[in-house]
């Protein structure tokens, strides 16, 4: 019995959707003005031998507009959350005191301005490429369906063009978000 285009579109979709708000997640850490504890979202620690969310070592907080501070539950990997923070691109320059890690919020300066832009840019390419790869795993199964004889060389050629409008539905959102938040990291 052959499988269904809805399902597979909509399986798809909701993965594409997933990759949507991942970007979202990740771009609403780079801020335009004030400090927000989604900041440092994306920041990844190597402890207890894998790479885990920052939010799974120590909680954040905003004590003051141009401050964020992680307080670190566990003292031996104090050393290894200053230096995500540090390593991940957003730069910023964390100091540890104890066990609680204060990350100044740099004055937006025309080149801070630039490195959010490209920080921004980078994130819509991750999400660029985790929705290729949605659009990669939903041709490799019409493929297999076609070899199986599930459905006929025809119907795999319409499935795939619904694949490929899909995906560049979603990269141009991808494009869309990037603009937008281009435009609010450059106001002034």
């Amino acid at each position: 019995m052959p499988a269904d285009l809805k399902d597979l579109m909509d399986d798809l979709t909701r993965r594409m959707d997933g990759a949507i708000e991942s970007l979202r997640r990740d771009l609403s850490g780079l801020r335009s003005g004030r400090a927000s504890p989604n900041l440092l979202e994306p920041v990844r620690v190597e402890a207890y031998g894998s790479e885990v969310p920052l939010s799974q070592v120590g909680s954040i907080a905003v004590p003051e507009a141009r401050m964020l501070t992680v307080s670190v539950w566990d003292r031996t990997v104090v050393g290894a959350v200053e230096r995500a923070i540090r390593d991940s691109g957003l730069g910023l320059n964390p100091a540890a005191d104890g066990q609680t890690i204060r990350v100044p919020i740099p004055v937006l300066t025309e080149e801070r301005r630039n490195e959010l832009a490209r920080a921004a840019n980078r994130y819509a390419e991750n999400g660029k490429i985790a929705i290729r790869g949605v659009r990669r795993d939903g041709m490799e199964q019409t493929k297999a369906l076609e070899k199986k004889g599930e459905i006929s060389q025809d119907d795999m050629k319409a499935w795939s063009d619904s694949i490929q409008k899909l995906t560049d539905q979603y990269v141009k959102k991808v494009d869309d978000i990037l603009a937008d938040k281009e435009r609010e990291i450059k106001q002034v």
